[in-house]
């Protein structure tokens, strides 16, 4: 599967991990420190890390617990039980099946939450039920069942499966945007009910993955999901692969892009705004991203990544990415190095 979005990841998702790993006694400093994660970095709200950074942590806080649901249910998910999901589900034959699977083991580990499948001709919804008497749980808890799930099915069938739309009985998490590129544009919250619609073309598609495929899928399953299968159907992630698959010193202005995606320039700017973005805006983030993705490789100057993402001075890319993350680039290498 080819995936043009390397991505980052919001540090409002990281505290979440970690705030739940301290409430059950873990000590994360080690954890952090082995993730190239600091202190320093989860107090910037605006900051980010890496896809393998988050899947690091993810995997590290999991181990550290014995319980890959991070403590989010009555009965813990034991380490390994994922890669036992995994293993069910390389049996199936169609998505159908695998979703089956999938679904029916964690119904058997978790004793607080469970799915029930309801598919039409429209759409597969993935119905959250919750066990009588417990809370409704924030967005994390739903999103961490999602990325385990929702992930090996799109892994076992070789695509992305869209998502039409996504409801949850929780209040609006901190950081909603962020859960919305990560599933759909399409989310609501204090609903009466907590579901997600899938398209239904997955479900006669065939598994294509075999055992020997699932020894490299494992290595970072499934913290690395949170990137791997972000929803590309917006007008927004349209605007990103077309900037992606330019040198940055090429990125077309306003008027040029629109051109390039065959629509009026006043159409591009509205579809972004209701998408809660502007042309910049994507600029600056995807800036970001590859900048992150270049301060780990210690090989390459802070002067030759300021030109790499489009800057002539480094004391401007200084600023911005100041701006960006809340850190110098300096110090988010230096943090990230532990």
């Amino acid at each position: 599967m080819k995936n043009n979005e390397k991505g980052t990841v919001s540090v409002s998702l990281v505290n979440e991990a970690v705030t739940r790993a301290r409430a059950h006694g873990v000590d994360m400093q080690p954890i952090m420190a082995a993730a190239g994660i600091t202190p320093q970095m989860l107090a910037q709200p605006r900051s980010r890390v890496s896809s393998t950074q988050y899947g690091a942590l993810w995997a590290g806080i999991a181990q550290a617990m014995d319980d890959e649901f991070f403590g989010q249910d009555a009965h813990p998910m034991r380490w390994g039980s994922f890669v036992a999901m995994t293993q069910a589900a390389l049996t199936a034959r169609t998505g159908r099946q695998a979703l089956a699977r999938a679904t029916g083991f964690l119904r058997l580990v978790l004793d607080d939450l469970h799915v029930r499948v309801e598919e039409d001709d429209q759409r597969v919804r993935l119905v959250f039920v919750h066990r009588k008497g417990t809370r409704v749980p924030p967005m994390f808890t739903y999103a961490t069942w999602l990325i385990m799930v929702y992930g090996l099915v799109c892994w076992l069938v070789g695509r992305r499966i869209p998502f039409i739309a996504a409801r949850f009985r929780c209040a609006a998490p901190q950081d909603a945007q962020e859960y919305r590129l990560m599933f759909c544009d399409d989310m609501a919250f204090r609903h009466d009910a907590s579901y997600v619609d899938l398209s239904p073309d997955f479900l006669d598609l065939p598994v294509i993955q075999t055992a020997a495929s699932s020894k490299t899928f494992l290595r970072d399953a499934p913290g690395n999901f949170i990137v791997k299968y972000r929803n590309p159907d917006s007008f927004a992630a349209r605007v990103r692969k077309t900037l992606r698959n330019l040198p940055v010193a090429g990125w077309p202005a306003s008027d040029a892009m629109a051109l390039k995606l065959n629509v009026a320039e006043a159409t591009m700017r509205r579809r972004l705004k209701l998408e809660g973005h502007t042309y910049q805006s994507i600029k600056d983030d995807l800036r970001r991203d590859i900048a992150i993705g270049q301060l780990q490789d210690t090989r390459r100057t802070i002067a030759d990544i300021a030109v790499a993402v489009g800057f002539a001075e480094p004391s401007a890319f200084h600023r911005a990415f100041r701006k960006w993350t809340g850190m110098r680039p300096t110090d988010y290498r230096l943090a990230s190095a532990g």
